[in-house]
């Protein structure tokens, strides 16, 4: 039989908002009775530190694992790829409600990114707290995960060689053919944390982060930023190197970023904080702006605000003149979207 268990980590609204802890509260108290699950707590992920101990427990975790917050299921993710903890993408079955009036939403965009490295074997599960507000959903896909993850893991069992006991016992896989390490699922050993480590109350934190199944390693958003946020890695990839750089509130680079790779998670905007991307069921469309209304664009936004930002820190507002044009002007057109169409046919009505 499998010695597979799932580690569930429910991460903490911002702040004592009392409908979301009782939800938080009501999810965590149902799942403790459920038979093969690991369950945690640990505050806000995206205000992590490095040495918060909630993020040193994610670092921990070596099997698959539930994520639960308050953050689009694509920001969560890549949240935890960006501070090491990495694995596959995995699909939850879960759906938010559509509203009567909502737009059928379409499918999401295929991945065609450069993509995250070094991903150990095993799978990443985000759900979206703001979904529902009963903890029935939540706890009904757990189960399913919990056993899609069983069956996996053990014909992976069924089909693999017995492994040395003297590795186990380190948790290290060393025979990945390159020379490096990385962690066996399941490995026994792992830290434990007290819930009072856990729960430590982190500061409030603001810094961008790169989607990489999106991202495309075009550089523009290196080009456009002018505080040293961004810098590449020893293998020439775009890399958000200086974090505490970023200006608190703005989301400028996420706006020239041509793939929308860039997420900052608790902006207001969902396609800057991490929405699908490619579902127009989620974007709820404003006529009054397309009807000539004052709305700037995305690039006359990004630039007002960096030129904001840039005066706020004593230096001269530059306008368009610096990180501009595009380094992807040469590229043919992509095909139109679902909502370039949709405005195409708004505009033939000549309303």
């Amino acid at each position: 039989m499998s010695r597979h268990r799932l580690t569930v980590v429910l991460s903490q609204a911002q702040g004592k908002h009392p409908g979301k802890r009782a939800l938080e509260e009501s999810i965590v108290a149902a799942l403790l009775m459920e038979p093969g699950l690991e369950v945690s707590v640990i505050p806000h992920l995206y205000d992590l530190g490095p040495d918060h101990t909630g993020r040193l427990f994610l670092g921990s975790v070596r099997g698959d694992m539930v994520f639960l917050s308050w953050l689009f299921p694509r920001a969560a993710f890549w949240v935890m790829d960006r501070d090491g903890i990495k694995g596959h993408w995995g699909e939850s079955q879960l759906k938010p409600p559509v509203d009567d009036d909502d737009e059928v939403a379409g499918e999401p965009q295929p991945a065609k990114g450069i993509g995250t490295l070094d991903v150990p074997d095993r799978h990443i599960y985000c759900l979206d707290l703001r979904d529902f507000n009963q903890h029935d959903p939540y706890v009904g896909e757990i189960r399913r995960i919990a056993d899609e993850c069983r069956q996996r893991h053990e014909a992976k069992e069924v089909s693999r060689p017995a492994t040395p006991p003297a590795m186990v016992q380190l948790g290290l896989n060393l025979g990945n053919g390159n020379g490096a390490r990385t962690p066996v699922a399941d490995a026994p050993g792992s830290p434990s944390f007290s819930p009072e480590q856990l729960l430590q109350a982190p500061g409030r934190r603001w810094y961008p982060v790169i989607d990489y199944s999106r991202c495309t390693n075009c550089m523009e958003c290196i080009d456009f930023c002018l505080f040293g946020v961004y810098g590449v890695d020893g293998v020439e990839r775009i890399l958000v190197e200086n974090q505490d750089n970023c200006k608190k509130g703005c989301p400028a680079c996420s706006r020239v970023c041509p793939e929308q790779a860039i997420m900052f998670p608790d902006y207001k905007t969902p396609a800057i904080a991490g929405a699908p991307i490619g579902a127009i069921g989620n974007l709820k469309i404003d006529l009054t702006k397309l009807f000539g209304g004052a709305e700037k664009d995305a690039l006359s936004q990004a630039v007002e605000e960096r030129d904001r930002e840039l005066v706020a820190d004593g230096r001269h507002a530059v306008g368009a003149s610096v990180g501009l044009p595009k380094r992807q002007d040469h590229q043919a057109a992509k095909p139109k979207d679902d909502l370039d169409n949709l405005i195409d046919a708004l505009d033939a009505l000549e309303l």
